[in-house]
Order: structure tokens, then C-alpha cells, then sequence
């Protein structure tokens, strides 16, 4: 790749720039780009508390407030990068305008920014919802924005990945094993069989890492979890690696969804909704590819991936704000 200079730029002195990248996934990205040596790192994103986050924790990486929907002076980072790593992403919520903004919009802005001289290498983070037999915001959402990057005509690896947790995790398993530790009774949906591919974000950056490093070509990549895990026993593997003295409880899924609903009338921005119990439940089994050989990296087992995610001392005690 030729890089602003002139000569092909694969040092840990090229710039990277991470388009949200205050989430988990980019805060996770952050610390283990770090961790190999690189150092000229540009996180562009409009939550201020995880900038907040971000900036106590990593302070010697450039972290600025930008509103990726519209376009602005942030985009002067886009045209002298040499990576960028396309992370944004609207989960969560209830207006379908803030996934259109922040998933749709941020992404056309971006790529705008890219079409110069000077094209820095891309590698765009999609979702496995895109094959998913779901119908909400997000999944809509992630299939049209990887579409606006196909249709972008960038080459560029795009990666899919599944359910991910690990430092940082604001939602998910993070958020749950906050809650287990708050309540004397976990409430499960149902019977709690619900087949998941958890991936450990911090195997998923090592891939896009690996991307980074050696140029991945064009692409699209499955980036699923290589156990398949019922939710049940994700919560049981939660409440043993953080003690949590709660216990699990299986409740009737109508009121475990009429729960949630009134749960909503009383919280603008839920932690979870009844569209992501209704995907929790949909019977999704994603593709499961040999990216541990793809991408020569190691997939950490789902205990240990546990284990570390809630007892690390650099970063376990860090949580990101929804």
C-alpha cells in the first residue's frame, strides 16, 4: 500500500484511525495495538463519557469528539491516514433514526472522506446479523451499511463477527454480569437454551490486527465464536468467574417480555429490548470458518476468554456507559 510518503507504510508508525472507536470493540483495539508498539492512533467518536474513558486510560492516543453523520474537521484525519478501521455502530434503542444516522450516514461520510490521492487501506467491521433471520433496527441497518461498502467499490476486507465480550463490554455479557452482581435473582427467558457463538473481542482485534499487518486482501469473513454456547450457560460461566452470589432463575418468556417492554416506558436508552430478546431467541447458527489459520491467530477458549475478561487488573474494572 503506498502510503502518504510515498513508500509502503506497514511500521507501528502508521496512523490509524478507528471511526468509533471509543466502543468495545475500539477500546479493546486501542490496548492491544499498544501493547505491539504502535502509538500514532486516532479514535474519532460523539460519546464524551467513553472518550472520557478513553482518554484517562490511554492518554498518549489522539481521542476527538466527532459526529461521523455529519460531515466536518474530522475528517482531515481520514485523508492523511494510512488505516482506517471503520468501527461505529448504532446496537441498541428505540428510534429507528439513530441507526439510520449512525450506522448509514457515518459510513457514507467516511468513505466520502476517503475518495482522495491518497486512499488509506480500509477494513470495514460489519456484523453476522447480516445473515441473521432477525428483523430490527440493527440487523437492517448492518446489511444496508455493508452494502454502502461493497457498493463503494474500496477493496477492502470486511469482517463479520458474532456476539463478542471482553473488557470494556458496556452490554452484553458486561452488562449482565453487573446486573447479576446488583440483584439475588437472574431472571432467564424461558428454558435458556438459545444457542450462541460468543467471540472474545480480544481474539476479533487480533484478527483485525492481523488485517493491519499484512494487508489483508478483499473479502468477507465470518468471524464467529468456535463454541457454540447455550445463553444458560454463559450466565452460569459469568457467575462463577465473578463470584456473584445471585441466583439464576427461568422465567415464562411472555413475562419475561412484557417485563421488558414496561422496562422501556420508564428507560429512554434500555440495556435490553424486546427486539433483542426476540433475536436472542431466533435460531441462528453462523458459518464457522478456520480464521484462526486465515488470519494466524489464536482462538482462546470461551472459559479462559471469561476468565480474563472479568479478572484481568489492567482492564476488568473498566466499563464503558451505554
Amino acid at each position: 500500500m503506498a502510503s502518504k510518503h510515498g513508500a509502503t507504510d506497514l511500521s507501528t508508525a502508521q496512523k490509524i484511525v478507528l471511526p468509533g472507536g471509543a466502543g468495545l470493540v475500539g477500546q479493546n483495539l486501542v490496548a492491544r495495538l499498544k501493547d505491539r508498539g504502535y502509538r500514532n492512533i486516532v479514535v474519532l467518536d460523539k460519546h464524551h463519557d467513553n472518550l472520557a474513558v478513553l482518554k484517562r486510560i490511554q492518554p498518549d492516543i489522539v481521542a476527538e469528539y466527532a459526529d461521523l453523520a455529519e460531515p466536518g474537521e474530522w475528517q482531515r484525519h481520514i485523508a492523511d491516514a494510512d488505516v482506517v478501521v471503520m468501527l461505529q455502530a448504532q446496537i441498541g434503542g428505540n428510534y429507528y433514526q439513530e441507526f439510520e444516522r449512525n450506522n448509514l450516514d457515518s459510513t457514507r461520510n467516511v468513505l466520502a472522506a476517503m475518495d482522495g490521492q491518497h486512499r488509506p487501506y480500509l477494513v470495514h467491521i460489519s456484523s453476522s446479523v447480516v445473515e441473521s433471520v432477525a428483523d430490527d433496527f440493527y440487523t437492517n441497518t448492518k446489511k444496508a451499511q455493508e452494502q454502502i461498502v461493497l457498493d463503494s467499490g474500496i477493496p477492502c476486507p470486511i469482517l463479520r463477527p458474532t456476539l463478542m465480550f471482553g473488557w470494556f463490554d458496556r452490554k452484553h455479557l458486561g452488562w449482565l454480569s453487573r446486573f447479576m452482581q446488583k440483584v439475588p435473582v437472574f431472571p432467564i427467558p424461558g428454558h435458556g437454551r438459545y444457542m450462541r457463538q460468543p467471540l472474545y473481542v480480544g481474539d476479533f482485534c487480533n484478527v483485525i490486527i492481523s488485517c493491519i499487518e499484512n494487508r489483508a486482501q478483499s473479502g468477507i469473513f465470518n468471524i464467529s465464536g468456535h463454541e457454540k454456547v447455550d445463553y444458560i450457560d454463559i450466565i452460569r460461566q459469568i457467575k462463577k468467574a465473578t463470584s456473584a452470589k445471585a441466583i439464576i432463575v427461568k422465567i415464562p418468556y411472555p413475562i419475561f417480555k412484557v417485563l421488558l417492554w414496561v422496562w422501556a416506558l420508564f428507560d429512554k436508552n434500555p440495556p435490553f429490548t424486546v427486539q433483542q430478546l426476540a433475536a436472542l431467541i431466533a435460531k441462528d447458527e453462523f458459518e464457522v470458518i478456520d480464521w484462526p489459520g486465515i488470519f494466524g491467530v489464536k482462538s482462546t477458549p470461551f472459559a479462559a476468554a471469561v476468565e480474563e475478561t472479568f479478572n484481568d487488573p489492567r482492564y476488568s474494572q473498566v466499563t464503558l456507559e451505554f
